[in-house]
């Protein structure tokens, strides 16, 4: 192992212990908490979840011998069984996020409508589509023998067969695979997040002319509650367009290095570096530790539920109220809930 290799070890480490944790924190929510359970994003996020576990415990740890090793970490058998799970892992977390976006966006544009447009049967369905999907890939993979260890990402993953006989079949294969995973997924991202950006943008408008108004009204106010609610009006144009440049682009950052670099290797006089096929895999196990706090433990629900197990064994009954509170707060809580 050189020195840029034992960095690479110790940030999966690192990646996995947070990932593993953060997930667990979430699945305990889940299982603790009857409001998150009746709500649709919660089979979403429940899924996300399991499968960041899987990668966290299977995926990570073979990665990290084969990188310790820097050879194959596992007998053929163990190491195909985990290359159908990093296949099927991965399409699957990409199109759980997809559906959370879609359920965001039907929440935020269709508010009144919402009950009927994703309730929970639909919300089952989408699940069972992702799994569908995610486990005809890892099939198709297995039956033509495209499961093996690659040196280049010292993983267990998608590998041409060793005659290379079939090199055009495996080509397309990787190209249909990202393209139903990765780059759907994206554009799905895209535009259900932007739409919910619009709305959200819009909402704050209205509330920004009605503070105005009240500002303009209230010519006795003191200063310090102007500045402050200027200082809020500010403040909330920039929450919604920071909440949706994080899951975009999170989403990007960790998952486009990796899927780019398997799109050129296909190219016969392309050579990936190995050092850069190791940072690529690890910015894809990066997501499974980001994705428990973007899309759930920075919310308000789940911070209350995890206080309350905390309380529960701690032998206590009480949730530190914050301290503030306002209208303004309120109404900009009920505009951009739905999109945290």
């Amino acid at each position: 192992m050189d020195f840029a290799e034992i960095i690479f070890a110790l940030f999966i480490v690192v990646v996995a212990v947070v990932s593993l944790l953060s997930n667990l924190l979430v699945l305990l929510c889940f299982v603790h908490s009857t409001e998150i359970r009746r709500q649709v994003p919660g089979v979403f996020t429940m899924n996300l979840s399991f499968c960041n576990i899987l990668i966290t415990v299977l995926n990570m740890p073979a990665t990290l011998v084969g990188i310790i090793r820097n050879q194959q970490p596992f007998g053929d058998c163990i190491c195909h069984t985990v290359s159908f799970l990093e296949t099927f892992l991965t399409a699957n977390t990409m199109l759980s996020m997809a559906a959370l976006s879609i359920d965001r966006w039907i929440a935020v544009v269709f508010p009144l409508s919402y009950s009927t447009k994703m309730r929970y049967k639909d919300a089952l369905i989408m699940v069972c589509y992702s799994w569908l999907h995610s486990f005809t890939f890892s099939l198709t993979a297995l039956l033509f023998s495209w499961l093996d260890y690659s040196d280049v990402y010292a993983s267990c993953t998608l590998q041409p067969s060793k005659g290379g006989s079939d090199r055009i079949k495996f080509s397309i294969f990787t190209v249909v695979f990202h393209a139903t995973s990765f780059i759907l997924s994206l554009l799905i991202l895209c535009f259900t997040y932007l739409k919910v950006l619009k709305v959200a943008r819009f909402h704050c408008k209205r509330i920004d002319i009605i503070t105005m108004q009240t500002l303009f009204l209230l010519v006795d106010i003191h200063p310090s509650v102007k500045q402050r609610c200027l200082a809020e009006q500010k403040r909330r144009k920039q929450r919604a367009t920071k909440k949706i440049s994080i899951f975009i682009g999170s989403f990007i950052i960790c998952f486009a290095p990796y899927v780019i670099t398997r799109l050129a290797e296909l190219l016969p006089f392309v050579d990936i570096n190995r050092h850069w096929g190791i940072i690529s895999k690890c910015l894809t196990y990066s997501k499974a530790a980001s994705d428990p706090f973007a899309y759930s433990l920075l919310r308000q629900q789940y911070k209350k539920v995890l206080v309350t197990v905390v309380n529960r064994l701690l032998r206590r009954d009480l949730y530190p109220s914050s301290g503030h509170n306002s209208s303004l707060d309120t109404e900009n809580d009920y505009c951009l809930q739905r999109i945290s």
